[in-house]
């Protein structure tokens, strides 16, 4: 059977292994394959519905009650959930993604052993991990298991334990429907593309990815800038452990990996010429984005550069149906900080962290998909894509780069 284009997205077997990613069997793969499928028809199929269920149904019965549109996204979330539709469609994406961590805590603990061993013959000798087992682990990590993930990234079952990480690798496929990438570094590599096409002449040489985890977009800023020290920073001691490994066995040597968080990570006032961060903030607290953007500007250097990948955040024109949209995941996928988050003006927080309000800026981009690694049938989508594509110009002033017009994600930062 022929798959027809733009309808499939593309097979576990098409992700990029290396010598600590579980290598999966033939049911494994197969269970992958059903769940990014089911991920992509939830978001591309089912998940129009909801707007549809709204606009023609629930809208129209809270206006007759009322006398006037819901005003908010709360109020839209509570007259959603009397709506059949939702209900199903809520229930089969929480249990979808249940099912995705489930499947890959599996893989990856039936592996446990030569998985950590692999990892510790990669990492032992090297002086480019530095462990700290007596680090507290932040309440915004220990407090929750961050997108129902097991244990989320800092537990370890033995002192070597590198499945944590293992099980989010694995699990980004299905739940991104692919669109990360063969690597899962759509997101670094999109990044990359950004910083050297605003700032050509800009050659840094430390850069710092904050709540880095196993690096795996820090490698494409490596890449970038292959005379520059990269230092991955988190607090999550299996994902530096496995991370670091993966990097060496990819031919990293100019990566190292600290556990640390972001707001106290002990590096020297002024030492950092590019800071960046993918998807890290909104599993953060409110303090934590307060004080880390203050560390953050505290340890970059003068015309040093931040730079930080999120999703979109809400702003005076995010229409109340996508307000209730984005902020799904803080109710049923263990993500509590996101409706925080999504109120927080991070331009503003910035200037309060003591970025001159002239050097800030935002802009939207797409993930970039390395060529070539994909079938060419296959279409890179993602759940999210329905929520974010149709915003527009948000209005913003900081247009000197463009500003967000509803492209997947959201990236904001500045200079020193």
């Amino acid at each position: 059977m022929t798959a027809s284009p733009g309808t499939l997205p593309p097979t576990f077997d098409r992700a990029d292994g290396h010598a600590v990613f579980p290598k999966t069997d033939h049911d494994e793969t197969a269970r992958l394959n059903h769940l990014t499928n089911l991920n992509v028809h939830i978001g591309r199929t089912l998940s129009p519905g909801v707007r549809t269920a709204y606009e023609g149904r629930v809208k129209p019965a809270y206006e007759k009650e009322h006398g006037h549109a819901p005003e908010n996204e709360t109020v839209v979330r509570k007259a959603m959930l009397h709506d059949a539709y939702y209900q199903q469609w809520a229930a089969l994406r929480r249990n979808t993604q249940e099912a995705t961590q489930q499947t890959s805590r599996e893989i990856a603990l039936t592996r446990l052993d030569p998985l950590s061993d692999a990892a510790k013959d990669l990492n032992e000798g090297r002086n480019t991990l530095s462990l700290d087992p007596d680090l507290p682990i932040p309440n915004y990590q220990a407090k929750v298991d961050n997108h129902l993930m097991p244990g989320s990234y800092y537990e370890s079952i033995t002192g070597e334990d590198v499945t944590a990480a293992a099980t989010y690798e694995v699990s980004l496929f299905p739940i991104g429907g692919a669109s990360f990438g063969a690597k899962g570094d759509g997101g670094g590599r999109a990044m990359a593309n950004f910083i050297r096409d605003q700032n050509p002449s800009f050659k840094p040489k430390r850069i710092v990815d904050m709540g880095g985890g196993i690096g795996g977009n820090t490698l494409p800023i490596a890449d970038a800038y292959p005379d520059a020290e990269l230092i991955v920073v988190d607090a999550a001691g299996p994902l530096l452990r496995y991370g670091h490994a993966r990097a060496q066995d990819m031919g990293y040597s100019n990566v190292r990996f600290i556990q640390g968080a972001a707001e106290t990570v002990d590096l020297e006032p002024g030492s950092v010429d590019l800071i960046v961060s993918v998807m890290f903030w909104h599993e953060t607290s409110t303090p934590t984005v307060r004080d880390g953007l203050r560390h953050m500007h505290d340890l970059l250097a003068p015309g040093g550069m931040m730079l930080h990948l999120e999703q979109p955040n809400f702003d005076a024109n995010t229409p109340v149906f996508e307000r209730f949209m984005r902020d799904w995941d803080a109710y049923y996928n263990n993500e509590p900080f996101w409706p925080k988050l999504h109120r927080t003006d991070m331009v503003q927080a910035m200037a309060d962290a003591g970025f001159a309000q002239d050097n800030l800026f935002d802009a939207g981009t797409e993930a970039d998909i390395e060529p070539g690694r994909f079938q060419p049938w296959s279409t890179i989508v993602t759940r999210h894509r329905h929520e974010t594509k149709d915003l527009g110009d948000t209005g913003r002033k900081l247009s000197v780069l463009g500003g967000y017009k509803g492209e997947r994600w959201w990236m904001f930062g500045a200079r020193k």
